[in-house]
């Protein structure tokens, strides 16, 4: 088996490929080792010092540390993930998805009934045009909600605490959906 990394815009994170699919809908984030509990491989992940976040997506890992050196947390991580695939054991256990907040099609998020054409056209440029750029960088971004022209949106996996995610947010994303859904006038993360 060949696990490929990335190095993210975010240096805290890094992104792991196992070249298989690692959650067939959704994402997951899990910001502790108690969450990870449902998740034998993020609970693998986590049995090593200095992890603060694994995030799975469809077929990529993304991992965040603290204050210990990629050089010394990338070998073992590899051989975590190594380890579990070879070892057969799911990646979420039976009825795991169900306790955890998986982030798949955005939810509904908050809005008004009366927004919902406008909330669907955010949904879209969203899914179809931000999404798949940040998953690239082992990253998500998810619709929380629409109200008076602002759009709430949280950041996942390397998009959360990244340096460079306001800049993504206020030039990237703001501009594309004024583009495309002229009602959006700011962009806030919760």
């Amino acid at each position: 088996m060949f696990i490929q990394t990335e190095y993210t815009p975010n240096p805290a994170t890094l992104k792991f490929i196992p070249g298989q699919v690692v959650l067939v809908r959704g994402a997951v984030h899990f910001s502790n080792a108690k969450e990870a509990g449902i998740s034998p491989l993020a609970s693998r992940i986590f049995s090593i010092s200095g992890i603060v976040s694994v995030y799975l997506g469809y077929d990529f890992i993304t991992v965040a540390k603290d204050k210990y050196d990629w050089e010394q947390l990338k070998p073992l991580i590899l051989g975590v993930i190594m380890e579990h695939f070879m070892s057969g054991d799911p990646i979420i256990s039976n009825g795991g998805l169900d306790a955890v907040n998986v982030n798949d099609d955005f939810g509904e998020g908050d809005f008004s009934e009366s927004d919902s054409v406008i909330v669907q056209k955010i949904k879209d440029v969203l899914d179809n045009r931000v999404r798949p750029a940040v998953a690239r960088d082992g990253g998500d971004i998810v619709f929380k909600g629409y109200r008076d022209g602002i759009v709430f949106l949280s950041m996942m996996g390397a998009c959360s605490g990244c340096p460079s995610a306001t800049e993504t947010l206020k030039y990237g994303v703001i501009n594309l959906l004024n583009h495309f859904v002229p009602e959006v006038k700011d962009i806030r993360t919760v």
